[in-house]
């Protein structure tokens, strides 16, 4: 596994039927990947879950991949 970066920027384009994410980190990289509409949703209603869930206690660990 690699390690953990920082976001710092999120981008979004059209391409085609899908959708561009370009991941921009604080050191400079960036990570792209095309998703379809219906994984946005999926993923936009997992960040509102988390954000409006109450915090968990942090034990050092990074979460576990979806």
């Amino acid at each position: 596994m690699t390690a953990l970066k920082i976001l710092a920027r999120v981008l979004t384009a059209r391409v085609g039927p899908h959708i561009e994410l370009a991941l921009a980190t604080e050191d400079g990289e960036t990570v792209k990947v095309l998703a379809t509409p219906d994984q946005i949703d999926r993923l936009i209603d997992e960040l509102e879950d988390m954000l409006h869930a109450p915090e968990a206690p942090d034990d050092g660990e990074p979460p576990e991949a979806a």
